[in-house]
């Protein structure tokens, strides 16, 4: 048995490896001292864990066939386990794959804590029929906008290299600080972290008396943080940008990623899909269209 604990029941973590068809539920009960009604909620939203071998897998069916060697992983945050997922919005359902509107500060992909709240995790529990979800991309905790989850393996390969050839169009929108005139086109190409990033920019509106330009940009490469480092880094920091930009912040992160196009992998055909006037940022200082901090 091996355990690791940081402030009281809170936040635990244990590591059991298994003998003969045991009950994990039970096992892991008697290590961690939480009752089964909680291990079964854990491993629910993803945390718990099972490995094999060098295979390691979340432990979601905790009545599945255990062999001896096996070991199951705990790691239970009540903080995290507790939080309610914020609900995403569906924008179309293509069997093989579907559309989302991800909110502020729900998460692309979860964490050995949990994934309950995560967009791909929702879609999981929210579509009918009920499907495995496959992450093709990502988008910042603190931004919002269009995400494709894929719903088959093979689907989520031929996605991920629409994005890996630059074949995937990507559209988004933004409130910078810093004045930028209607429709000024600028592009950007300074490398981010060592690899090629290229953004294009155009201005959609200023707000001469708060200083403020709404903005869009498309971006060929999808590096980390990338429109945030490339407008802050041209002076024009992304508003409610708390990693990049200027303080003091009173609204959240204004950066929405407006529309997707694409050649179908599945059918062939042409896709194009975008959000609704309101969920995109506005200029507007009465209106976060990220939501509540």
């Amino acid at each position: 048995m091996s355990g690791q604990q940081d402030g009281a029941d809170r936040r635990i973590e244990y590591h059991e490896s298994l003998e003969g068809d045991a009950d994990v539920v039970q096992v892991l009960s008697d290590v961690s001292g939480l009752s089964r009604r909680r291990i079964r909620d854990a491993a629910q939203k993803g945390a718990v864990w099972w490995s094999r071998g060098k295979r390691t897998e979340r432990l979601r069916r905790t009545g599945r066939s255990i062999a001896a060697g096996d070991e199951v992983h705990l790691y239970y945050d009540s903080r995290i386990l507790e939080t309610e997922p914020t609900p995403c919005e569906l924008i179309e359902d293509l069997d093989a794959y579907s559309v989302w509107y991800k909110p502020y500060s729900v998460r692309s992909q979860g964490s050995k804590w949990g994934d309950h709240c995560t967009v791909y995790r929702w879609s999981e529990r929210h579509l009918t029929p009920e499907r495995p979800a496959f992450i093709v991309h990502r988008l910042d905790r603190a931004a919002s906008g269009l995400m494709l989850i894929a719903h088959r393996k093979g689907t989520a390969t031929q996605l991920a290299k629409l994005f890996e050839l630059r074949e995937m169009e990507k559209r988004y929108q933004a409130i910078v600080q810093g004045l930028v005139p209607v429709w000024e086109t600028r592009s950007y190409d300074a490398p981010i972290d060592g690899r090629d990033a290229i953004s294009h920019l155009s201005s959609l509106g200023v707000d001469n008396e708060r200083n403020q330009s709404l903005v869009e940009v498309r971006i060929e490469t999808g590096r980390k943080h990338q429109i945030r480092r490339h407008l802050s880094d041209n002076g024009i920091p992304v508003v409610g940008d708390r990693l990049y930009g200027i303080g003091p912040h009173t609204r959240d992160l204004q950066l929405v990623a407006v529309g997707l196009a694409f050649v179908c992998p599945v059918t062939g055909t042409s896709r194009q899909f975008t959000i609704s006037e309101k969920l995109r940022p506005t200029l507007d200082e009465g209106k976060n269209v990220a939501g509540p901090a």
